[in-house]
């Protein structure tokens, strides 16, 4: 029995296939990695999921005509690719999986104008197809690239709760699945192609990760598979000391703890989401934050354990779109319950606290407006 092979996991963001120059390029990435058994997350091509979701929202008001009028220049963005990079029999192919996703969607959209399901339910299959599509577009592009790709359905790997929207993977059978299906490809020498953010239910349903999707399905995968390392590919080199939109002099850090990156990330640095940090930690796999546009240039390594920065501060985040809530009651003082009583108020209405400060007599705390 031939020796397990250790994976490298890839996860490319939407700006990095937002056309046919950036697919080529993630080709030639993913090319210069063949050696390290790579396995690649991708998410949608850039505003395909914006154009998916205004499309949702047009079709739940009954516009329905209106609704597919907005998909069609996304699915010539895609066939515009495959003709650029991608022989006449892969470009009859994908033409041929472009046609099934306009139906499915068309039918989709329709049954949403008329609500004919749960809404939550349409919404999270509708938006699938950015993922389903850009993954089968860039197995193709890899395979015209002499690398031996083959696109997966990440529906068949990751398992979740039936929380549309924000669904929540079911560890042990998403471990399993990954394994048993992801693990002999890479040991033959195949190239797993998956789209991030999407998952299905025990049922089928196809189900979304939310916020941060794609990452958390990176580093889903890249736990299930014990993999050397969890590359983010994104249109900036690592975490910066700061918003370079702010301060233009912002270095980019060589090292992050994860907790470090969890903090910073839950704080307003948009380069990871804290859920992409938990698998990883689990497992010690350091995570690796590059740029698609250059990718010579090592960036930030996220590693469970690394030194104290000479300055104390490593990096600064900040947040904007927050609401300040305090409440106040004479009650609180020398009395207990008061803070189960007010934190199961924010759990019924499944609301996020961000800062909580107290004094004897109030509690102040921060909530994210979305």
């Amino acid at each position: 029995m031939s020796e397990r092979k250790i994976p490298t996991v890839m996860k490319f963001g939407g700006t990095s296939v937002q056309d046919a120059e950036a697919f080529a390029r993630v080709a030639e990435i993913v090319t210069s990695e063949k050696e390290n058994s790579p396995v690649v997350v991708t998410s949608a091509m850039s505003k395909v999921t914006d154009a998916l979701l205004a499309a949702f929202e047009t079709a739940k008001k009954g516009n329905f005509d209106d609704a597919i009028i907005l998909l069609e220049p996304h699915f010539e963005r895609h066939a515009r690719v495959s003709a650029a990079l991608t022989d006449e029999a892969q470009q009859k192919s994908f033409q041929t999986e472009l046609d099934f996703a306009r139906r499915e969607l068309t039918d989709l959209l329709t049954r949403a104008s008329r609500r004919s399901l749960p809404l939550s339910m349409l919404k999270d299959a509708i938006v699938s197809y950015g993922e389903q599509l850009s993954s089968r577009l860039l197995a193709e592009v890899c395979r015209a690239k002499n690398l031996n790709a083959r696109q997966m359905d990440s529906r068949r790997l990751i398992v979740t709760d039936e929380e549309y929207g924000a669904a929540m993977p079911i560890w042990n059978e998403t471990e399993n699945l990954i394994q048993l299906e992801l693990q002999p490809l890479i040991d033959a020498g195949e190239i797993p192609v998956l789209g991030g953010f999407i998952a299905a239910s025990r049922g089928g349903e196809t189900t979304t990760l939310g916020r941060g999707g794609s990452d958390y399905s990176a580093a889903l995968v890249g736990a299930a598979l014990r993999a050397r390392e969890i590359q983010i590919w994104t249109d900036v080199t690592g975490v910066l000391t700061c918003d370079p939109r702010i301060v233009p002099e912002a270095r980019t850090l060589n090292t992050l703890s994860y907790e470090e990156a969890a903090e910073l990330a839950y704080f307003g640095a948009k380069v990871l989401h804290p859920k992409t940090i938990q698998p990883a930690v689990d497992y010690a796999i350091p995570v690796r934050v590059c740029n698609t546009f250059e990718p010579e240039v090592v960036g930030t390594m996220v590693l469970h354990q690394t030194e104290q920065a000479p300055s104390l501060i490593k990096s600064i985040a900040h947040k904007t779109g927050i609401t300040i809530l305090r409440v106040s009651s004479a009650r609180m003082l020398g009395s207990y319950g008061f803070m189960s009583a007010l934190f199961q108020t924010f759990e019924r209405y499944r609301t996020v606290i961000d800062v909580i400060s107290t004094s004897e007599v109030s509690v102040a705390l921060t909530l994210d407006n979305t």
